[in-house]
């Protein structure tokens, strides 16, 4: 594959992503009557809202950050242990199995943004 065709790829999955988290995260701090339903359906604290509102927007400006390495390889696991604790959430309280695999369509995303960050890292020092 090119390295603008990765580029351009890893970008576009990093940025769909990135909107999908934060308009996830946006809603969570509104506390709107939906999220606040679903948090009561799934057993969830109401507040916990807030936690994974501000989780979610501070993880989505690490993802888009190009400096600190660390940071997003950080962000990157807390997005999926967040899409995976729904997905699993999302079983274990009796929604159907369709349902419930719902949010791993968003960890594809991620994963796809993730293997393509990772192969324009391996570029840069191919290129030092």
């Amino acid at each position: 594959m090119k390295p603008k065709t990765i580029k351009v790829t890893y970008w576009i999955a990093t940025v769909l992503f990135a909107l999908f988290m934060v308009f996830s995260g946006v809603s969570e701090l509104m506390m709107t009557e939906e999220g606040k339903q679903i948090m009561i359906h799934l057993g969830y604290p109401i507040y916990m809202l807030y936690m994974l509102g501000i989780a979610k927007i501070l993880g989505t400006i690490a993802l888009l950050q190009t400096k600190y390495q660390v940071i997003k390889e950080w962000a990157y696991a807390g997005f999926a242990i967040d899409i995976l604790s729904a997905s699993i959430s999302m079983f274990f309280v009796g929604d159907n199995v369709g349902l419930s695999l719902m949010p791993l369509i968003f960890l594809v995303v991620m994963f796809i943004s993730y293997g393509f960050w990772k192969k324009m890292e391996r570029l840069k020092t191919a290129s030092v």
